[in-house]
């Protein structure tokens, strides 16, 4: 399911294209793509829940305080690894994450199949929450430039 949902974001999200609207037509490509339809269907219904989240965030921010302490159950604990765990609040720390937008994060990752997810693959489930997200422009453009942003200078052997 994760394949597919980059497969999107790279090919209409991030690549500005435009996003087909036709759940039909997208189901055909992605199949022509070599995805299978159960995942594909996973990945659709994922998506769908990333907006509903997104259409409510201001709901997030009514029921938590913006100086709150995250305290993660024992499957996000299983799925979300220290490492992982560390650099949502790294991103906390230095506002590219709000409250709610960090909910919306685990509230995704959770919803993954993966058993356990890598650093990398929680960076890009970041991006996709905040792309679109109403008054996280500048925060997406942050995560883009922690992801994408190549060192400078030479490194020394």
């Amino acid at each position: 399911m994760f394949d597919i949902l980059m497969y999107l974001f790279e090919n209409y999200v991030h690549s500005e294209a435009e996003f087909l609207v036709d759940e039909d037509e997208l189901t055909k490509e992605l199949t022509r793509a070599g995805f299978h339809q159960a995942e594909i269907i996973k990945a659709l219904s994922w998506l769908e829940r990333l907006a509903e989240l997104q259409e409510a965030g201001a709901l997030y921010l009514c029921n938590h305080d913006q100086q709150s302490f995250r305290i993660y159950t024992k499957d996000e604990m299983e799925k979300i690894d220290v490492q992982c765990r560390g650099f949502i609040l790294f991103l906390e720390q230095i506002k590219v994450l709000g409250v709610e937008s960090r909910e919306m994060v685990i509230d995704r990752v959770m919803e993954l199949d993966e058993s356990a997810l890598s650093l990398e693959d929680l960076k890009w489930v970041i991006l996709m929450v905040l792309f679109n997200a109403p008054g996280h422009e500048s925060a997406y453009e942050q995560m883009e430039d922690l992801i994408f942003e190549q060192p400078d200078g030479r490194l020394h052997s």
